[in-house]
């Protein structure tokens, strides 16, 4: 090792996962033992990160989007001296085509169309919709919602990014007059929106956000698709607007409880699309994470601000 290298950890498997490994070294980094490493990038779960870091380590890399069980343990907490970077954006292209899949499926009537075994043109017809000059709020503007914009708008749709600040959501492919709405004024967008897509962090403030009041002020068509955290959602308050017809449907690939239990009516309701938390699954997941990686320890190494950095007053 030279003296100038910047020597980076990486845990908790043995051997060292080879995508990994050569992230660090594309970053322009070398492998160590985590005693004396600057950084740490941790491929496990809370449960097995270790309980104190050596006093070099300054960064560590945490391989999830969504870190509420990294607060709930206590580790962000613990370790006040470190900056702590999560894996939000690295998933975002995969998880934003998966909401997407969700939210064309239930307008064009997808779920009933798979069931039928005869030829219903005639009871099909007036449920089947279109995106195309219909308001889609994305609750949740970050890597994701900036991901699933561009995969909106060339259909036709209005796009409403919902984010804490209110500031222009902007990003490639995404138009300079996309309409931004700050968080707190969200109550005002429901009454024009006509399907919702959850993409925002699980917080003890976004829990429950989408509760039997925000179903009830949507539309009979509206579909809300969830690709964030179960939780966001108030799941008693879903069933009974599923099952009276007072939404559309809804789409989801994260539930509350999850996994959801067999014999939940969530399984059966025809107006609901349930998927195994697989929008990001392992295959494509492990390789992003790598580039994600890599893009982080350059930015480590050069000194520059860290993409995906964690705040521990917000929680995300």
């Amino acid at each position: 090792m030279s003296e100038t290298a910047v020597p980076v950890a990486i845990g908790p498997t043995t051997p060292v996962p080879t995508m990994l490994a050569k992230a660090v070294a594309e970053g322009g980094a070398v492998l160590s033992e985590l005693a004396g490493a600057r950084a740490l990038i941790w491929n496990g779960g809370p449960g097995e990160f270790p309980e104190q870091l050596p006093d070099s380590v300054e960064w560590v890399q945490l391989p999830a989007a969504g870190v509420e069980d990294w607060f709930n343990a206590g580790i962000i907490a613990r370790h006040p001296q470190v900056r702590f970077t999560s894996a939000a954006g690295a998933f975002s292209a995969s998880v934003a085509e998966h909401a997407l899949m969700m939210l064309l499926a239930g307008v064009r009537y997808l779920p009933e169309h798979l069931r039928a075994g005869s030829w219903r043109q005639q009871d099909f017809f007036p449920h089947v919709g279109t995106l195309r000059g219909k308001t889609v709020t994305i609750v949740g503007a970050g890597g994701i919602g900036r991901a699933l914009i561009p995969m909106l708008t060339p259909l036709g749709a209005h796009v409403v990014a919902v984010n804490r600040s209110g500031r222009p959501v902007t990003g490639p492919g995404i138009p300079d007059d996309v309409e931004t709405v700050p968080a707190d004024q969200l109550g005002k967008v429901w009454q024009r929106t006509d399907h919702v897509v959850v993409a925002a962090p699980a917080t003890p403030d976004t829990r429950h956000l989408i509760d039997a009041d925000v179903l009830a002020r949507l539309k009979p068509s509206s579909w809300v698709i969830n690709v964030a955290r179960g939780s966001l959602i108030h799941t008693d308050a879903l069933v009974s607007a599923l099952a009276s017809g007072a939404i559309g449907g809804a789409g989801l690939d994260v539930t509350d409880p999850e996994p959801l239990p067999d014999g939940h009516p969530l399984w059966v309701l025809p107006n609901a699309i349930v998927t195994p938390h697989d929008s990001n699954p392992p295959q494509l997941r492990f390789a992003a994470f790598a580039d994600h990686v890599a893009a982080n320890v350059v930015r480590f190494v050069a000194g520059r601000e860290l993409l995906a950095p964690i705040d521990p007053q917000r929680g995300y």
